[in-house]
């Protein structure tokens, strides 16, 4: 037991109460005391009693919870209380309080403790095999173990945690040993094999339980299989992983060999690879490619299993790219997957696939251009005599300006020195501030030096087989533009297109356009590109400019 003094005992002849196992509350005449008991040491979910004494008699005694474990029922009336004791997770002490009120109004206290002993009854750990529903099991089925019928005896008790073993058998791919249930892929097996499992369960009360279970998996009918993995849908020039690695074997180990059946020939990297890549080549039209896979075990044993690629022509439209081959950051060249400087026109569109591109004629990286004599037959890249320019990519035919031929005007026709004014009088974007240039004043035309003039003449000498010559739009004459070539002093492919005039004669490489520029109500002004830097003007069309006539085939 334990006294609790409430008021300070100064001395005897102060107190009537001095003795006894309890203290006064208040200054009754009458001494009082109270006894709870001796402590007790009980276990837990037992029954005990706690008896108080008090004196004088005649009193009342009344018991309160003061710490520990909780018990159902408390404040208690009565000197003598039989209790059950909590169930506990530890070893606990309970300390309960009786107050002794006399008939004259006197109020002692005195302590008990009660020391609870748990008294855990261990889990029971129960292996149950829950999946697949249909047995015997067979290759690739979902094998799963449950612990949900492991128990913990004690009323309020719990598993806390599972812990598997595998004690005998096969290497599994298992991703939690730690969980309720375990699960597996049934393996391929070249016998019957046993398998010998361990699980222990602990309680909230860190009691454990431990129960071993066997099973047996059954051989299967292949003891190896390719899997060449899913069909694919890509793009041309996309890389394009083919990939092997889910295939199975009954040995510990298999290796894989990859070859191409059908469609446009692929160069496989590492094809003797489980997993091997290649880029998808150039193509017009949609196509369809086939690969198949041989997995070989250990012992020899082979599978095989294909798959199919189909590849789209990439969307990259009908109109050359910039020509732009290197990425920059502020200040220098830089590697072109850059975060920071990321999306250039270098690692984007048409050019940067040009290593892979399956080009009809030449040029810089994805220009593709044809040379063309006075008949428009094709002649050879190398040929230094042709007089038109077929642009295989977006399928024009273009001027190629002849030699110098003298001083302006005292030129021949296309010589490439010869200026223009902006006429046109059946251009399909209608005619508006036109101006003709006086004949024999930037060319050599005995009519004038506007526009109009020069495609009749070109067009009445079934130039390059064609009599549709015209002036290009904006779009097209932009696509000649090589702004690779940025720092030289023509961004033009001099080797496709000779005989360009020199910038020095008039400071400036400007071009017509077909395209009037919107400039306000006179329309006086059309666009010009500059193929000595690459920039557009709205120019005035009363002023002279070069031509490179266009057509379409």
């Amino acid at each position: 037991m334990r006294a609790i003094a409430l008021i300070p005992l100064l001395s005897c002849g102060l107190l009537v109460a001095c003795g006894g196992g309890g203290s006064s509350d208040d200054g009754d005449n009458t001494q009082a005391s109270v006894f709870a008991g001796n402590d007790l040491q009980i276990i837990e979910k037992t029954d005990f009693t706690i008896t108080a004494k008090g004196s004088p008699t005649e009193g009342t005694f009344t018991w309160q919870r003061v710490s520990g474990p909780i018990v159902d029922g408390f404040p208690l009336d009565g000197a003598v209380q039989t209790i059950t004791a909590p169930d506990v997770k530890a070893d606990s002490e309970l300390v309960l309080r009786v107050s002794y009120q006399t008939t004259g109004g006197g109020l002692v206290h005195d302590d008990i403790s009660i020391f609870i002993t748990s008294n855990n009854q261990l889990p029971q750990a129960v292996i149950t095999q829950t999946a697949p529903q249909v047995l015997p099991s067979v290759y690739n089925d979902t094998v799963t173990l449950s612990a949900a019928d492991s128990t913990d005896p004690d009323t309020n008790g719990q598993i806390n945690s599972y812990l598997w073993q595998l004690i005998s058998g096969p290497a599994l791919n298992i991703n939690s040993f730690t969980n309720s249930t375990l699960s597996f892929s049934h393996p391929l097996l070249e016998n019957h094999t046993n398998l010998k499992w361990s699980l222990t369960v602990t309680d909230d009360e860190g009691g454990e339980s431990t129960s071993e279970y066997d099973m047996t998996l059954n051989k299967t009918a292949q003891v190896v299989i390719a899997n060449a993995g899913a069909d694919q849908q890509v793009n041309e020039f996309d890389k394009v992983t083919l990939d092997a690695s889910n295939s199975a074997a009954a040995t510990s180990t298999y290796k894989c060999d990859w070859q191409q059946l059908t469609g446009k020939a692929e160069t496989l990297a590492n094809s003797n690879q489980c997993i091997t890549t290649f880029y998808a080549s150039d193509i017009d039209t949609n196509a369809t490619l086939s690969f198949e896979v041989m997995v070989t075990d250990s012992k020899g044993r082979t599978a095989n299993d294909s798959v199919f690629v189909d590849v789209a022509p990439k969307a990259l439209g009908l109109i050359n790219d910039t020509g732009v081959g290197e990425c920059y950051n502020n200040t220098q060249r830089i590697n072109c997957v850059s975060k920071d400087f990321p999306n250039q026109d270098a690692e984007l569109g048409r050019d940067s696939f040009a290593n892979r591109l399956a080009k009809v004629g030449q040029g810089n990286l994805a220009f593709d251009y044809t040379k063309l004599n006075e008949f428009a037959d094709e002649v050879a890249d190398d040929a230094q005599n042709f007089s038109c320019i077929r642009d295989n990519v977006t399928g024009l035919v273009w001027e190629v300006k002849s030699p110098v031929s003298g001083v302006v005007p005292n030129t021949t026709l296309r010589d490439g020195q010869n200026l223009y004014t902006w006429y046109l009088t059946e251009s399909a974007i209608p005619q508006v501030g036109g101006a003709r240039g006086a004949a024999n004043s930037s060319c050599p035309s005995n009519t004038d030096c506007g526009l109009q003039s020069y495609i009749q003449e070109v067009n009445a000498l079934d130039f390059c087989g064609g009599t549709n010559w015209r002036v290009p739009t904006y779009t097209e004459l932009l696509s000649l533009v090589d702004y690779g070539k940025q720092g030289q002093n023509v961004l033009i492919d001099e080797s496709i297109f000779p005989n360009m005039p020199a910038v020095s004669l008039l400071g400036h490489l400007r071009y017509w356009t077909s395209q009037t520029a919107v400039d306000g109500t006179s329309l006086s002004q059309a666009y010009i590109i500059d193929m000595s830097d690459g920039n557009d003007l709205a120019y005035p069309k009363s002023k002279t400019a070069y031509v490179r006539l266009v057509r379409s085939r």
